[in-house]
């Protein structure tokens, strides 16, 4: 019997209501979605905390110092954070490895590695310490196993799995054209019409072979910087990217008050780079210069409206950034950031006793991170722990004239280099003050540690000698303080003092060298001992390099044990070598 007509269409309404509500629902508007980026650079191996503090204005002209760093702590942070957001990614900006913690560095930095892999970072841009050891024993690190391309041996407490992040390095070509590392990256957060992509790319600078030993990067060249992000920007929008973030180790500076949350007075050699972005760039997570930042860079250059941030060194900060994306625009709407300070355990400073404060959070140690650093730290202390001599005080780091002189501590290294090459000749010694990596704080007792100079002086390089004219010398202190770069006065051996004015052009701001209380004598020849490193050029010091007469010494931290060794309390030395004008 046929259905009746007002039975059929009850039967049929239903099915008729969900087929017209389908194409409406799929209309319905899409809410943002949150990313957060959470980003660190430069580590340098730092497995435990480095004794050093993030300086804060107090809001009365004078600075808190806050005791951060160390592993465990920074991964607790990092948890702290990735809390916030329940769809992130950690990416880090460079300098993982390498210029290291005794702890780290024995062991090839395979520790720093495993440290990473357990916080769970994502993605590291390849930076210059990268290299350090050469391309070989890097390309292990993203790999792993136990192949030995250096003179330590690897997998020494423990197999070497690799790590579990993706190294890129999207500037840095073989000769084939090919990038040593993949360039870029894809991570994807949600599904349906919800999902969003971040897109990421990550490079070292173009500056590289002045940082490096040569032989490390053989066959590898590193292209500009701004062409490189560039040229990747439109590939990765056509794989789906919503957001582009940028991991470049490269950096600048502030200046004025302490503020890692601030971008007050901003310059350096990223700023010409950033300058010539692709206006998609969203965030540019930066490194190298060991500074804290927070910058809306469209208040710099209009044009160029993204976020660029560095949480400095050693793990003292983690910068926390939140993107809001839209994905169906495939835009970011909204971002901000902020560096937070992992407060870990108090220390006794240069200045005294550094304290924690209750003005910002204070981490605990994650007991997995730290119990697996205490692993490679117990089996180093035959080595940090042996006593190696006295000093008469705290050799503070840093506190020459201006901010970028040796002070104390860089006179001291370089007394000891002089005193270690006196049988090669040598009348000078000179040390770059960015070599020097921490202060020398001894004992109550004054006693000092093979741990406390190796924090000091990480890189084992040897030092040289070689022969230069005075104009020679003259020319090579004027490229520390030359327009090109950071500026950084190097300091001097005993004997030699020099005289700078900073208002004079670049290239001329010498104002008077005199050794031994005589002017130095532009004519005359000089022996001049200075670390491998600047005797390749490194640091933009051209001028020590291919000079006659070359002969190489000691490692640079052997020259100061002993210089530190030889008299029962060494004294830390006080006068002005490097002299400011004005």
């Amino acid at each position: 019997m046929p259905m009746p007509l007002r039975s059929a269409l009850v039967l049929l309404l239903p099915g008729l209501l969900a087929a017209c509500a389908a194409p409406m629902a799929s209309n319905a508007p899409v809410e943002a979605v949150e990313v957060g980026i959470i980003g660190i650079n430069d580590f340098h191996g730092s497995l435990e905390p480095p004794r050093q503090s993030v300086n804060v204005a107090d809001g009365k002209g004078g600075v808190i110092p806050v005791p951060a760093g160390g592993a465990a702590w920074l991964a607790s942070a990092i948890d702290s954070v990735r809390a916030k957001h329940p769809r992130s990614m950690t990416v880090s900006a460079g300098d993982m490895i390498s210029a290291s913690q005794l702890a780290s560095s024995l062991y090839l930095d395979e520790p720093a590695i495993g440290v990473m892999n357990r916080i769970g970072v994502d993605f590291n841009a390849v930076g210059n310490h990268e290299f350090d050891n050469g391309q070989q024993e890097l390309l292990r690190k993203q790999t792993g196993g136990c192949e030995k391309f250096t003179a330590k041996q690897p997998c020494a407490l423990e197999k070497f799995t690799g790590a579990t992040f993706k190294y890129l390095a999207a500037s840095t070509k073989r000769a084939d054209g090919s990038t040593l590392f993949p360039a870029t990256s894809l991570k994807t957060f949600g599904k349906g019409r919800s999902a969003v992509t971040v897109g990421v790319i990550g490079l070292t600078l173009k500056g590289m072979p002045n940082l490096v030993n040569p032989t490390g990067i053989q066959g590898l060249t590193f292209e500009d910087e701004a062409d490189t992000i560039n040229a990747a920007v439109p590939k990765l929008k056509e794989q789906g990217a919503d957001a582009i973030v940028v991991l470049i180790h490269e950096g600048g500076r502030t200046k004025g008050e302490p503020n890692p949350q601030g971008c007050e007075n901003f310059a350096g050699d990223i700023r010409p780079i950033l300058d010539r972005l692709d206006t998609r760039v969203d965030v540019v997570v930066s490194g190298h210069t060991h500074w804290s930042y927070v910058c809306d860079y469209g208040a710099l250059n209009p044009a160029k409206p993204f976020l660029l941030t560095s949480a400095g060194v050693y793990g003292e900060l983690v910068t926390d950034i939140t993107l809001k994306i839209d994905p169906v625009a495939g835009r970011v709407v909204s971002k901000k950031a902020e560096n937070v300070i992992v407060q870990s355990a108090p220390y006794k400073g240069t200045r005294g006793d550094i304290g924690n404060t209750a003005l910002f959070p204070m981490f605990q140690p994650r007991a997995d991170v730290a119990e697996y650093v205490a692993k490679y730290v117990e089996a180093s202390k035959q080595y940090t722990q042996r006593p190696i001599g006295k000093l008469d005080r705290a050799a503070p780091k840093l506190e020459g004239p201006g901010e970028n002189g040796g002070g104390p501590l860089g006179n001291l290294i370089a007394d000891a280099q002089l005193g270690a090459t006196r049988d090669k000749g040598a009348q000078i010694a000179f040390m770059n003050p960015f070599g020097i990596r921490a202060p020398l704080v001894p004992a109550a007792d004054g006693t000092l540690t093979f741990g406390d100079i190796y924090l000091c002086q990480p890189f084992g390089n040897n030092v040289v000698t070689e022969s230069m004219t005075g104009a020679q010398i003259k020319a090579v202190l004027e490229e520390g303080l030359d327009d090109t770069g950071p500026k950084q006065a190097l300091a001097p051996s005993t004997g030699f003092v020099f005289t700078y004015d900073p208002a004079r052009p670049s290239g001329d701001r010498i104002v008077s060298i005199m050794l031994d209380g005589k002017p130095l004598d532009m004519a005359a020849t000089y022996r001049v001992t200075v670390n491998g490193f600047l005797g390749l050029g490194g640091d933009g010091f051209s001028g020590f390099v291919g000079k006659p007469d070359t002969v190489t010494g000691p490692t640079d931290i052997d020259a100061l044990e002993s210089w530190i060794r030889a008299v029962p309390v060494r004294g830390v030395p006080q006068e002005a070598r490097v002299v400011v004008k004005g």
